[in-house]
């Protein structure tokens, strides 16, 4: 792996030196992680589009009244999870705004009928009905978290994620991307990442690019999450996101960063990370440059949905699975399905609670990969 010192002068590689950079990686990403390229078929899950952040680029959140404002019912997530299940999904990708509770009485109404002081609280109700009552196995993110609530979540899910997205504490400067965010405070977030390596939970984080920060600060906060899996051995996948604008955000006429800067991340994150770790990066913020991102270091593709949306990005189709093998296996590579938690971590009991532990043993192989009898995907 390279020093941070080394990784804040590749992620300024110039353009004509890119292709060397990028073949570094790859030959890295190939000793660690072979020519299998991942992907996990989910239903996305917006449990509740209210927020108390204010962040400039997102289009998720919504003020009740709004439209789009809404929690869903446990009623409605169970239909959703059973829906996706029948069309092979086996993931419950569960996202939701932080602690809405705090600023909106008719949500802590909502939590009040349904038997819940907090978000978190009945994120977990419903995360144990997923797995009690559907096939789907629950992923959670759901922002900041005490150790108390990742505790209680852990016993009802198989893994659970919150993108560190940057360690610049610049960027929450009035009028600057994370103003009116106090959960996008990164100390706060490296907490929330740390407490779940110390309860062994396989853990999703990663960076935002394109937001206002510098490269050299892409290098801070990757830097950042190979010293808390250095610890803690906890970071099942680290996720290159890229900014992207939409016409109702504070930041919609913020410029959106060049395919050569996701590179640069995709490959500097492979570097400092090392082969073992998983990176990805989401194919429909890039639906053109599928080769270009495998040849990048990148080793799974993330979520993609046959039935819901990306919440995050709707204006973003998911890719068609068809055209994704092909891209994949063009470029040499075996596409394979995996679960929501990786395979490296499925094979450990100490990384799964029991009430997973033998969901998991039943869809996996003995890679850890879904065995290809339940791979429903070729059908997409």
């Amino acid at each position: 792996m390279i020093s941070h010192a080394e990784a804040c002068a590749l992620i300024e590689t110039p353009d004509a030196a890119l292709g060397d950079l990028l073949a570094r990686a790859s030959e890295v990403r190939d000793r660690g992680r072979g020519r299998v390229v991942t992907f996990s078929a989910k239903v996305f899950v917006p449990l509740t589009t209210l927020c108390r952040d204010y962040c400039g680029y997102c289009t998720f959140r919504r003020d009740p009244g709004e439209p789009g404002a809404h929690t869903m019912t446990p009623e409605e997530v169970l239909a959703l999870a059973r829906a996706g299940a029948r069309l092979g999904a086996k993931e419950a990708l569960f996202s939701l705004g932080d602690k809405p509770e705090a600023v909106f009485p008719l949500h802590r109404e909502f939590l009040r009928r349904h038997g819940h002081r907090t978000t978190l609280g009945y994120l977990r109700a419903v995360c144990e009905l997923t797995l009690r009552e559907s096939p789907l196995l629950p992923h959670a993110n759901p922002g900041v978290m005490a150790e108390r609530d990742l505790a209680a979540l852990r016993e009802v899910t198989v893994s659970m994620g919150l993108m560190l997205e940057t360690v610049s504490e610049r960027l929450g400067h009035p009028g600057l991307a994370h103003d009116r965010a106090p959960d996008k405070v990164p100390a706060r977030r490296l907490r929330t990442i740390e407490l779940a390596g110390k309860l062994s939970i396989p853990f999703t984080t990663g960076i935002l690019i394109g937001i206002g920060e510098t490269p050299r600060e892409r290098v801070d906060a990757l830097t950042a999450i190979r010293e808390l899996h250095e610890r803690y051995g906890h970071i099942q996948e680290v996720i290159i996101q890229t900014f992207r604008a939409k016409p109702r955000i504070p930041m919609h006429e913020h410029p959106e960063p060049p395919l050569e800067d996701v590179l640069r991340a995709i490959a500097v994150a492979r570097l400092l990370l090392g082969p073992d770790v998983n990176i990805q990066a989401p194919p429909n913020l890039s639906p053109r440059a599928y080769p270009r991102l495998l040849a990048a270091g990148l080793n799974d593709w993330g979520g993609i949905s046959p039935l819901t949306p990306d919440h995050i990005n709707p204006e973003k189709p998911w890719p068609l699975i068809t055209e994704l093998r092909r891209a994949t296996e063009g470029m040499g590579f075996v596409l394979r399905e995996r679960l929501a938690i990786y395979p490296e971590f499925a094979k450990r009991a100490e990384f799964l609670d029991e009430a997973g532990r033998s969901r998991v043993a039943s869809l996996v192989d003995g890679d850890g990969l879904v065995k290809e009898s339940h791979e429903h995907w070729r059908r997409w």
